[in-house]
């Protein structure tokens, strides 16, 4: 069976590592831009898209980050969370994601007069709508943010908690991670943890693996965003795959933010060899210009990755999604009838070592 797009597109994925307000649509900002009166740079859609989507315009994670300004300026009203929540559902419905984790930060999106409940309960009508009318499953990540404050972190971790089993399923924090530690935020993960609410954390992206140490043993993460510099300790890297601590790995981004010298360099292929825990996300489907199947064809074309190594990466993803035990367990049974009907992968084909 040929591996290409159209194959691809059509497998049954897990997405982990996906932000909301970097996945909206070029009509959809300009349209909101022009309901809610927002000043936006242009209302050219090419030029939009020219501005906002980084292609080969490679520079730093900071200067990744601003273009959210933009993205964030239509995203303060309910109206508008719901909307690109749902959007977001239909896109990804498109090349049979199953189930999506949505992360976003409420905090940024009270600017005109929008509480930080009354965001959450936006984002998950978008994502319930979603749900009936395209059949994808998915659960909200609230994100504190490295380079506001530890109160406001702390903030967001009670919203999580009163959000629990009401849509959010999990905690993160974001931001710029060089000169903002993740230890400084250790007391909202404290909330979390004593609340039995999961936690993953953006870290080894835009600094060294000091910053995947202090995710896990200050502040008690069980996913890391990234990681991409976990290899350069290897005595941690020996942790994380002994804890089963999952990688979200996002190839494009960390190519456009030089978290990687060159795509031919990243440690996926090395992370996975190893037995490393690892999927394949977006993080940001406008800004980097890409989806999953991009991504997963990016892994094959860079790294060689068969059909049974996807099933891996897919299995392990719906593994280390943050909803109870039985919803995943259901959700492997159904996408693995699916990849054995469809595609012709039997599990015996598969590699027995990244199967805890």
């Amino acid at each position: 069976m040929k591996i290409n797009a159209s194959l691809l597109q059509r497998l049954p994925k897990v997405e982990l590592h996906c932000h909301l307000d970097g996945s909206l649509r070029i009509p959809t900002i300009i349209d909101l831009a022009n309901h809610d009166k927002i000043n936006i740079p242009t209302s050219n859609p090419d030029q939009l898209s020219r501005l906002l989507t980084i292609g080969k315009k490679r520079g730093s994670l900071e200067e990744y980050i601003k273009r959210f300004d933009i993205t964030l300026s239509v995203m303060q009203t309910p109206q508008a969370l719901e909307r690109t929540s749902y959007e977001l559902i239909e896109d990804v419905s498109k090349e049979n994601v199953r189930y999506i984790e949505v992360r976003y930060s409420p905090i940024l999106h009270t600017e005109r007069g929008m509480t930080i409940s009354d965001s959450v309960d936006a984002v998950r009508a978008g994502l319930k709508r979603g749900e009936k009318d395209f059949g994808v499953k998915s659960g909200i990540i609230v994100c504190g943010i490295r380079n506001i404050s530890s109160e406001a972190s702390l903030k967001l971790a009670d919203l999580t908690v009163r959000y629990k089993n009401k849509g959010v399923v999990g905690f993160d924090l974001a931001g710029a991670e060089e000169n903002y530690p993740a230890k400084d935020h250790r007391e909202a993960f404290y909330m979390i943890l004593n609340n039995n609410i999961n936690a993953t954390i953006h870290a080894g992206e835009a600094f060294g693996p000091s910053s995947i140490h202090q995710a896990i043993h200050h502040c008690g993460a069980h996913r890391i965003g990234h990681g991409t510099r976990l290899k350069e300790d290897r005595d941690l890297m020996n942790y994380v795959n002994d804890h089963r601590i999952t990688l979200e790995v996002c190839l494009t981004s960390n190519w456009q933010t030089r978290s990687i010298r060159s795509l031919k360099f990243h440690p996926l292929k090395f992370y996975y060899d190893q037995g490393i825990r690892v999927t394949l996300n977006t993080d940001n489907r406008l800004m980097s210009g890409t989806n999953l199947t991009n991504e997963y064809l990016l892994a094959h074309k860079l790294f060689g990755f068969k059909l049974h190594d996807f099933r891996e990466m897919i299995i392990m993803a719906i593994k280390s999604a943050f909803i109870p035990y039985n919803v995943r367990k259901e959700i492997i049974r159904e996408i693995a009838n699916e990849l054995e009907q469809d595609f012709g992968l039997m599990p015996e084909f598969v590699n027995r070592k990244h199967n805890n």
